[in-house]
């Protein structure tokens, strides 16, 4: 059962309770992200997300790790564009220990000079294994295209400029306005004691300030764009993306399923065609990315640099059939049956659990519960299908990103 409250220290809370588990996932939800940022503070909620586990009043960071490691427990965080999610998973009994190392990281954190130093270079090797890394970088360089004006174009990792700019100041000042009570959830998933969650949780995050922040994103019109970038590597990375569709849009479900069909499995049509069929390439897929107010859909392939118009006409070709003949039946009964799995799959560990509940209480202000979710699968028609399918079937309206030995012009391409 999945219940949501305010906390007396206003804080929202979360919760779905799991009997038959011995374990439980605790995240700390803040609403802060890339598109929060102004292009001083580039990175900002990243660094914090790093510097939260260095050391608070009492912790050193290897007391914080010792910590952990006492309980059983396993500790991360990550960052995106729109929240930065802190998580402890530990054994049931030890659900107490585990929310207090967390509240103490997130409440009495020292943000020491030294350590913020140590942190920003760390940061900066970040910056450069994504470099050296074409598909993670390709993948930024699509979203910058795709959402050019937009605050989700904005890096969540920023640039060695502006972490420089980032002081202690600037992080407190960051934080007193964006880790308020109104920006926070806390999702709690697996075996506990609801009575005891909500008293510690309550005692313990009772320090956190008062507000709300709203960041409305600016989505702005799209126009199609393009980028080639230079480097010295083995293969060319292509990456052509559109506009898509936000997490409450009528059509979310419905580009998830043709997601899957188009490049989401082995059995998908680029992945037959551009592999299996042509084997022009070892990696090809394509992925649907929703967030509050938009999304995006793109399209991706490592190919050898002889090969990108090749690739991109056979991407092409697939978008044509699409258009002209949509998809069968039996496509769309598959792609379900692979949706609904891995949801399952994804909701059978406490930190999938807490995952779910956590985004979408943040985000949406809501939560569904697993029948919700089976059951607006189910119901997506081959009809509605079809209309979706024009989101993503004109090659005019892509945006795309090419990293290769030689600079690439997109046009001659398509």
């Amino acid at each position: 059962m999945i219940k949501t409250k305010t906390l007396a220290c206003g804080i929202r809370l979360v919760t779905e309770e799991l009997p038959h588990v011995k374990s439980v996932s605790v995240g700390v939800w803040a609403r802060a992200g890339a598109v929060c940022e102004n292009a001083r503070q580039a990175g900002i909620s990243h660094f914090i997300e790093h510097m939260l586990f260095k050391g608070t009043a009492k912790r050193t960071a290897k007391q914080i790790a010792e910590d952990v490691d006492r309980i059983g427990g396993q500790i991360n965080a990550f960052t995106g564009k729109e929240a930065t999610c802190y998580y402890l998973k530990t054994l049931s009994a030890n659900f107490a220990k585990g929310a207090e190392i967390l509240s103490d990281m997130l409440l009495c954190s020292a943000f020491d000079r030294a350590e913020m130093d140590k942190e920003r270079q760390v940061i900066c090797e970040e910056i450069k294994m994504i470099e050296d890394s074409p598909e993670d970088d390709i993948h930024d360089l699509i979203c910058e295209q795709i959402f050019h004006g937009s605050s989700l174009a904005k890096s969540v990792i920023g640039s060695p400029s502006t972490l420089t700019g980032i002081k202690p100041a600037t992080i407190r000042a960051y934080m007193r306005r964006f880790y308020t009570g109104g920006n926070i959830v806390l999702a709690v998933a697996g075996g506990f004691d609801a009575a005891e969650v909500e008293r510690e949780l309550n005692a313990l995050f009772s320090g956190l300030p008062a507000g709300l922040e709203a960041t409305p994103v600016d989505c702005g019109a799209y126009a199609p764009r393009c980028r080639s970038k230079v480097k010295d590597i083995e293969q060319s990375h292509i990456c052509m993306g559109v506009r898509g569709v936000a997490l409450e849009d009528a059509r979310y479900y419905s580009l998830m399923l043709l997601n899957n069909i188009m490049g989401g499995s082995m059995s998908a049509r680029f992945f037959q065609n551009i592999r299996e069929q042509k084997g022009l390439a070892y990696s090809v897929y394509s992925s649907a990315s929703s967030f509050t107010n938009d999304g995006m859909y793109s399209i991706y392939a490592a190919v050898g640099h002889d090969k990108v118009k090749e690739a991109v006409a056979a991407v092409l070709d697939e978008l044509a059939k699409l258009k002209k003949d949509g998809v069968t039946r039996d496509e769309l009964d598959t792609a379900k049956e692979q949706m609904k799995s891995h949801y399952i799959f994804g909701q059978e560990n406490v930190n999938g659990r807490m995952f779910s509940i956590g985004k979408n209480c943040l985000l949406l202000n809501k939560v569904f519960m697993p029948e919700e979710v089976l059951e607006k699968i189910d119901k997506v028609t081959w009809d509605q299908l079809h209309e979706t399918a024009e989101l993503i079937t004109d090659p005019a309206r892509y945006s795309a990103a090419v990293i290769s030995r030689r600079r690439q012009n997109w046009n001659r391409l398509l």
